[in-house]
């Protein structure tokens, strides 16, 4: 449609391709921020008509000849890219560079997979990529499990939390939200939550975290006192810009970690390898992998240590979702989270 142009359209039903596949009648659905780099054209090359998102639940309808795992009538969640299960990369936990993963809601020069905002989806490898939702486990619980829970806690553990240790959550949007639950899990002592909307910095204390408005107040100077003009332990940066990168870099102490998942577009990096040698920097970043993830969340989801879906404010009709991008997309009535059923 083009640049912050989006369509409600009637498209033909998928369909099984491979013996592998399945097909999922999708039961909600999500718009996430990574959706939001090709509506604001920071990501080139998408296909017009293209089916998008990558978060979402729903029923098996239809297995491909060689599904075994997974059956019709299963209600299943999905990581936002598929995976093979047996690969190198799936074989050391980093599922999302899979050899054969595709990502959902990604179609370039007619290659590519629709996504999950849609009646339905087909999901290649379904034996590998779909997960059964266990009991105690709600449709939106598994969506954020998909994404955005396994992401944020993923953050937490690549930014090396240790038990009594301070840190720094940079973005307090659903992705950094969540990175605050992944620091309490892993015992983090004291967790900085840095944003510029109230709103979010509210939930960020309601979870336990210290919320600094990066607007009003001065984060480098709150965090210094806090810890003896050291800075952080580590920074956990769910943004994805210049901006959050210089932050990072001037909040975390020497010999600290910065732990980056918010996806940057931006030419170069906010400092040099000489600055990063000079502070004996470690930093981490890259896409979460999420089918090597969610497992391992599923117990503390089911044990409802924390208030992940409090990070839902709208929930709408797919019809609606035109309206949802809008008010996603810029932050209209405080929306954080959109949750859409078709």
């Amino acid at each position: 449609m083009g640049i912050e142009k989006i369509s409600f359209e009637t498209l033909p039903d998928p369909g099984l391709v491979e013996p592998t596949d399945a097909l999922v009648k999708v039961e909600q659905c999500a718009i996430c921020g990574s959706d939001l780099h090709p509506y604001f054209g920071r990501e080139r090359g998408i296909d017009r008509h293209t089916v998008m998102g990558h978060e979402f639940v729903g029923e098996v309808v239809e297995i491909g000849s060689s599904v075994k795992s997974i059956k019709k009538g299963d209600r299943v969640m999905s990581p936002f890219t598929t995976s093979c299960g047996a690969c190198y990369y799936c074989s050391i936990g980093l599922s999302c560079r899979c050899i054969y993963g595709q990502l959902f809601g990604w179609r370039e020069n007619g290659l590519g997979l629709h996504g999950g905002q849609a009646e339905f989806v087909r999901v290649p490898l379904a034996d590998s990529t779909l997960i059964k939702i266990p009991e105690g486990v709600s449709n939106e619980e598994g969506l954020l499990l998909g994404d955005v829970m396994s992401t944020g806690f993923y953050c937490a553990r690549q930014a090396e939390l240790k038990p009594g240790g301070t840190y720094a959550v940079i973005g307090c949007g659903p992705v950094g939200l969540m990175a605050v639950c992944g620091a309490l899990e892993l015992g983090a002592e004291k967790i900085f939550a840095i944003d510029f909307v109230d709103d979010r910095l509210a939930i960020a204390k309601r979870l336990g975290a210290y919320g600094i408005n990066a607007g009003k107040q001065n984060a480098l100077e709150i965090i210094h006192h806090h810890t003896e003009g050291r800075g952080v332990d580590g920074v956990m940066e769910a943004v994805g810009n210049h901006a959050a990168g210089k932050l990072a870099y001037d909040l975390v102490r020497p010999g600290g970690v910065i732990s980056v998942v918010g996806v940057c577009n931006d030419d170069r990096f906010a400092f040099s390898p000489e600055q990063a040698y000079t502070k004996n920097l470690t930093y981490k970043v890259g896409r979460c992998p999420v089918r090597s993830t969610i497992e391992s969340l599923l117990p503390i989801v089911q044990e409802k240590k924390y208030p992940i879906t409090s990070i839902i404010t709208h929930r709408m009709n797919l019809s609606d979702g035109v309206k949802g991008y809008d008010l996603f997309a810029n932050k209209k009535e405080n929306c954080l989270k959109v949750i859409m059923t078709p």
